[in-house]
Formats: C-alpha cells, structure tokens, sequence
C-alpha cells in the first residue's frame, strides 16, 4: 500500500490525514485515516519537522499493514548536501524501513537538487525530493499519479480530508 500525508492547522490543534492507494495511477483512494492532535508545537523557522512530524506520525499510528512508500508536502532534503527536511526526519523516525517521497509546490533558494515534474500543462513545476528511493524515480512516480492537472488527485484529497477535518 502506497500513502500520502498531510497536515492543516487551526486554532485548537492539528488534523493529520492518510490517503491509502494501491498503485501511482490509481484516481481513488483505498481507504483514510484522520488523527487529531491537540498539543502541537509552535511554527519554528527552519525546524518546522518539530511541529509537522508529531502529527505525521499520529496518523501513521492508525494505518495497519506495511507501507511500500509514503508522500509527504514538502522537502525530503533542504539542500544539495543532505540538510534534512521534514521528510528525511519522517524516514528516520520510521528506521529507513519506508521510502519518502516529498512534493514540495515551490521552490526555495538552493533548491536547485530537487527533481522538477511538470504536471497537466502547468508551466510550474513540482519540486520532487525522496530518501529511500532514488529522486529521478520518485519523480516518475509522481509524474503517473492520476488527474489532469498540476497536483495530482490523491494529493489534493488529502490536502481536502485535513482541511475539511479541521471543520
């Protein structure tokens, strides 16, 4: 099973959603999961990790079975030199057992690294960065995933479910 991850935020906590899939193509999801998290850390500029992580894991903590990898929003890797992201402190807090996959929708200064997929016509690239997998691969992956524009479905739902979560 394949997952995608994300976080919203609002005045009493978090909602943290899990998309699961079978496959890069698939236009639906196989199933969902929502936690709540009411004691979530202050935005700290760059360790914003220390605030999405606790969230990302409580989520993880509600899917059974094995994952074959995990998409997160955002950066894998904040530099060329292996500054670590929120993803990379996601595949290390899961023993480098699962691969991450991080879909970032712009660019930073030195982000240069990242693997750029062009998506449904749009002239703004997805800023794709991995650890467990090799990027150009990662990319690929995302470059498949269902829907006919930029942000692929199963991205979108899944922003979607934490929003909407939120109330």
């Amino acid at each position: 099973m394949l997952a995608a991850l994300d976080v919203a935020y609002g005045p009493q906590g978090a909602a943290a959603a899990c998309v699961l899939f079978r496959d890069w193509t698939d236009a639906a999801e196989a199933e969902t999961r929502i936690a709540l998290v009411a004691d979530v850390a202050p935005y700290e500029p760059g360790a914003f990790y220390r605030r999405e992580l606790p969230c990302l894991l409580a989520v993880l903590a509600l899917v059974s079975g094995p994952l074959e990898a995990i998409v997160v929003d955002g950066y894998v890797w904040l530099s060329a030199d292996g500054r670590a992201g929120l993803g990379a402190h996601l595949y290390e807090a899961l023993d480098r057992r699962v691969p991450i996959v991080g879909v970032a929708k712009t660019s930073f200064t030195g982000s240069a690294f990242a693997e750029t997929v062009l998506r449904g016509g749009s002239a703004r690239p997805l800023h794709v960065t991995a650890a467990g997998v090799a990027a150009p691969a990662a990319a690929r992956w995302i470059e498949a995933m269902h829907g006919a524009y930029r942000l692929p479905t199963l991205l979108k739902r899944v922003d979607r479910l934490c929003r909407d979560a939120l109330g």
